[in-house]
């Protein structure tokens, strides 16, 4: 670690936000197969049989005949810390089961680091709602192709890195990226990062990236997309908030909205409500990745949000 991230880290360390109000006891339980009779009540039993009691279940098959089979369980326990092990190693070992899953102690928050450049409002809301307590996760840098931000982020508290990126040749760039990241972080947000990651970044750095995209997904893609909008005399404008992939705006759909406007709203109008829309769309995505509610199932996810 450089003398620069370790600055970075004690400021952060000494204007930490409120926390999130997480309870020491809670765990949540992902799992996704093929459906068949008898998965709910296996894993009930297993967790029963640990003293786990179960506060939240939710489910979904696509196919009840051997379709994918979908489950968010979370879950009480005391000395929760040493039952975790072994409720892995149990169902495990549950005959027939063959389901991929995750266990994870929801009273550690995933880290998070934030890529932005010169637009603000994402960023900026996802800093104010952190502080508030209102998003479950630990902050571990702020990132950005423009020094603009810089003091807004450093007074929450937040390491902030400046990374140039201009020119077709990114690789200084995300090698600088990668170098920051490793081992830092769980995930990464882009509120309005303006660069395309190259396939072989998102392949490197290992953790699920989240983006925020400025209309319902495939529309008006590229540079200029409400002024666009407009010319097209628009009704509805929308956020999509999805998973990075090597294929531009094609990830899995996390979350998205929409606000109405009209034939008197000018372009500026259509930015400002369509800000709104963004900033409303990418916090809740953020909030239910970490939260562990949703789950990736080809291009396309399950989201257990209600």
């Amino acid at each position: 670690m450089t003398a620069d991230m370790t600055a970075e880290m004690t400021l952060a360390r000494l204007a930490s936000p409120t926390a999130v109000h997480r309870p020491h006891d809670r765990a949540s339980l992902i799992v996704h197969g093929s459906d068949r009779t008898g998965i709910v009540g296996a894993i009930g039993t297993v967790l029963a049989q640990h003293g786990a009691n179960i506060v939240a279940l939710d489910q979904y098959s696509d196919n009840p005949h051997g379709g994918a089979f979908f489950q968010r369980t979370v879950f009480r326990a005391d000395d929760l810390k040493a039952v975790l092990p072994a409720i892995e190693r149990d169902l495990r070992a549950q005959p027939g089961l063959d389901l991929d899953f995750r266990l994870r102690d929801l009273s550690v928050p995933q880290r998070v680091a934030i890529f932005a450049s010169k637009s603000d409002h994402c960023l900026l809301d996802l800093l104010w709602r952190h502080r508030r307590g209102e998003l479950p996760i630990s902050i571990a840098m702020v990132v950005s192709n423009h020094p603009d931000t810089a003091d807004d982020v450093r007074s929450f508290g937040i390491p902030f890195f400046h990374v140039p990126s201009s020119g077709p040749d990114k690789s200084a760039a995300e090698a600088e990226h990668l170098r920051l990241l490793k081992d830092n972080v769980d995930f990464v947000v882009l509120a309005r990062y303006m660069q395309i990651l190259s396939g072989a970044f998102i392949a490197e750095v290992g953790v699920p990236i989240i983006n925020i995209h400025h209309s319902f997904l495939p529309a008006f893609v590229g540079a200029g997309p409400y002024a666009r909008a407009k010319e097209r005399g628009v009704k509805l404008i929308g956020a999509t908030a999805h998973y990075v992939t090597e294929h531009l705006d094609e990830g899995p759909i996390i979350e998205q909205d929409v606000v109405r406007v009209n034939h008197a709203d000018t372009v500026e109008d259509l930015r400002r409500r369509g800000a709104d829309v963004e900033r409303a769309v990418l916090s809740r995505a953020v909030e239910w990745h970490s939260t562990d509610r949703v789950i990736r199932h080809g291009n396309r996810t399950i989201v257990f949000a209600r």
